[in-house]
């Protein structure tokens, strides 16, 4: 195969030489489900926004939040990352904190 072209367009229609093969078109397949994985739905996201509205917010957001709020960055992903075991779960709990301190502090403009 050539680079950039795909193995149709390379194909003779022959049965010998280095090109060799049956001229066929591409299947457009549907896709897979497993497509999808990992995509918030609209349901799943008013489930959670709902619950975020009733049960408010855990004491380690708290506390990150607090942390923010002062500046302290750094130890608010150290304490995420001592509680949630994982520098990629902390990184991404500090970042939902700092989203709702932004997003609070233009609301209270």
């Amino acid at each position: 195969e050539i680079a950039g072209e795909s193995r149709a367009e390379t194909m003779s229609g022959l049965a010998v030489g280095l090109k060799k093969g049956l001229l066929v078109e591409k299947r457009k397949l549907a896709p897979r489900p497993a497509s999808r994985k990992g995509k918030l739905g609209k349901h799943v996201k008013f489930v959670r926004e709902v619950i975020r509205e009733i049960a408010g917010y855990s004491p380690l957001e708290r506390r990150c939040i607090e942390l923010l709020r002062n500046g302290r960055d750094k130890r608010c992903l150290k304490l995420c990352k001592k509680r949630l075991g994982t520098h990629k779960r902390a990184k991404s709990k500090r970042e939902q904190c700092a989203v709702f301190l932004r997003t609070t502090q233009r609301k209270a403009k």
